[in-house]
């Protein structure tokens, strides 16, 4: 396989997704599931996803779709398309699958994929976090990471247009 061929092949649907976490799960390994924005890729975005994927085997992005991001952040966003963002994330060689959501938060996701482990940064409170019941429930673990200071798309944006 050549590398754009395993970027696409990270891309997923819900329905692919549950056969490659069928055979992740006979292979024993522990799920990582987070899911965000992820706009514009900066040093605060790989420095969170490192160190989730470190958390566990396999990490698993859920990706908001254009629809939901411009609903959360403005009609200005996203600032990437959502085809974009898909490839972006995949390109990373720690983020072992993406799947775009629809929804104004990925609870009916987490509810499908039932992470071992439910990553969020450290600006939730986990209890606020959404999925926090469904991935406690099943003896699972919810972590938050640390930011790096000063590091977001909303400031790059300001930035880019001199605010």
């Amino acid at each position: 396989m050549n590398h754009s061929q395993i970027i696409e092949s990270k891309i997923t649907s819900l329905e692919s997704l549950q056969r490659k976490l069928a055979f992740w799960r006979f292979r024993e390994k522990k799920i990582v599931f987070t899911n965000g924005c992820f706009d514009l890729l900066h040093l605060g975005h790989i420095d969170y996803l490192a160190k989730a994927a470190s958390l566990g085997n396999v990490l698993i992005v859920g990706l908001n779709s254009d629809r939901s991001v411009s609903a959360i952040k403005g009609p200005s966003r996203p600032l990437n398309d959502e085809n974009s963002r898909l490839h972006i994330m995949a390109s990373l060689f720690f983020v072992d699958a993406v799947v775009v959501f629809d929804e104004p938060t990925p609870y009916e996701l987490i509810k499908a994929v039932q992470p071992d482990i439910l990553v969020k940064g450290g600006d939730y409170k986990k209890e606020e976090i959404v999925g926090y019941d469904i991935v406690t429930a099943k003896g699972g673990e919810v972590i938050t990471i640390d930011l790096v200071p000063g590091y977001s798309t909303t400031n790059i944006e300001k930035k880019i247009l001199g605010k």
